[in-house]
């Protein structure tokens, strides 16, 4: 099982963004989170067998749909939490 934090910088919050990635993730079998942070970022935590995990990287790194300036980046997170679904945190 892969698992990585993904950090969406640009303009990403207002956009509709939480609720692509949710679609998306969830249609790939990823689970985990996706949430708006503090300084305007989101952030995303995705995990799941390599195949789909890099799908969503991918999809994220082509632009998520209603971006402007969008950067990704992406760190393996060696957290243990098991997340059986992937949902939006407020």
């Amino acid at each position: 099982m892969k698992r990585v934090l993904i950090q969406l910088t640009g303009k990403v919050q207002g956009v509709g963004c939480r609720h692509a990635t949710l679609t998306k993730a969830r249609t790939l079998g990823v689970t985990g989170y996706v949430t708006n942070c503090a300084d305007g970022s989101v952030e995303i935590l995705a995990q799941g067998s390599d195949p789909a995990v890099d799908s969503l990287i991918a999809w994220c790194e082509v632009g998520v749909p209603c971006t402007d300036g969008l950067r990704v980046t992406v760190n393996e997170d060696q957290g243990d939490d098991i997340y059986l679904d992937f949902s939006i945190v407020r």
